[in-house]
């Protein structure tokens, strides 16, 4: 019979495993390198892209990481020997693509005609996610049993569902505007990870009714169709990275040894319903995978 610690230790070994995997997948491939002037990959987006609460901080304001998929990505073959310009930012909407993020210009100004890469994660904010946590929390105690967060956002008319189809329609204006300033480039709309349990079972570590589990994992889901959906629309050298399935699993419910995304309360060197190190590394593995195929 295995003790609670050799149980542990079976967990670690296997997010190590799953760990190894990903990472033999993203080095042992060999594409062929391109050197050119300019930044020939740039890497849009929020703070899933950007590695927000790992360590290895580039930029404190931006909260960008040596952890996050997109650095992880520029030190495989796909980046290799291209210059890299990373300009994801913590908190960023669709709007910080064309407006200045505090101090940051506009996500969109990085882009040349060299460019021929682009990776891009948007849309999370836009739908409000970190207040739309924060409301699950709160109103859990209304009816811990039943789906009270799902009743604040649809009574009346689906909130979410809004905000997810206006994003649907600015994540296509930010595709063409991609296309218009960088025509060569190869634009991969990276999806979002699995939060929440894919089954719609909750768990008393994170602070949300019963019910409103599968309705945020629903939320998930719909706005990983919207990306997916303005990917394929978006004609040659435009796909999507699928990292939902990937981490399936690996949610925020699952034994702190088997999370990819942190819970309500994170481990050190993590940040709240964030990718850990191994949720960005399997970001990275599924982008890069995406990358390599025509």
């Amino acid at each position: 019979m295995m003790t609670q610690n050799s149980k542990r230790m079976s967990g670690v070994c296997r997010a190590a495993a799953v760990t190894a995997v990903a990472g033999a997948s993203l080095f042992s491939l060999a594409a062929p390198a391109q050197a050119a002037d300019g930044p020939n990959y740039v890497a849009m987006g929020d703070s899933y892209a950007s590695g927000a609460g790992l360590p290895g901080v580039k930029d404190a304001e931006c909260d960008r990481t040596t952890g996050s998929y997109p650095s992880i990505v520029a030190g495989t073959s796909a980046g290799k020997n291209r210059a890299f310009k990373d300009v994801t930012c913590s908190g960023a909407t669709t709007r910080s693509i064309w407006n200045a993020q505090g101090s940051k210009p506009p996500q969109i100004n990085a882009l040349t005609p060299n460019t021929k890469l682009v990776t891009l994660t948007i849309g999370g904010n836009d739908v409000g996610f970190t207040n739309v946590l924060a409301t699950c929390a709160l109103v859990k105690s209304s009816d811990p049993d039943g789906s009270p967060c799902k009743r604040y956002f649809t009574t009346g008319k689906d909130v979410l569902g809004e905000r997810i189809n206006t994003v649907e329609g600015r994540v296509r204006d930010v595709i063409t505007d991609i296309r218009r300033r960088s025509p060569d480039a190869k634009i991969v709309v990276v999806g979002y990870p699995a939060l929440f349990p894919d089954n719609g079972v909750g768990c008393a570590e994170v602070p949300f009714a019963r019910q409103d589990f599968a309705f945020l994992r629903d939320t998930t889901l719909k706005l990983n169709r919207a990306l997916a959906r303005r990917a394929a629309a978006g004609g040659t050298g435009v796909s999507y990275a699928d990292t939902y399935a990937p981490t399936v699993g690996h949610d925020m419910c699952q034994p702190r040894d088997r999370r990819f995304i942190e819970s309500l309360a994170p481990a050190a060197g993590s940040m709240a319903a964030h990718p850990n190190g191994y949720g960005q590394l399997m970001m990275a593995a599924a982008t890069y995978d995406r990358i390599l195929k025509p």
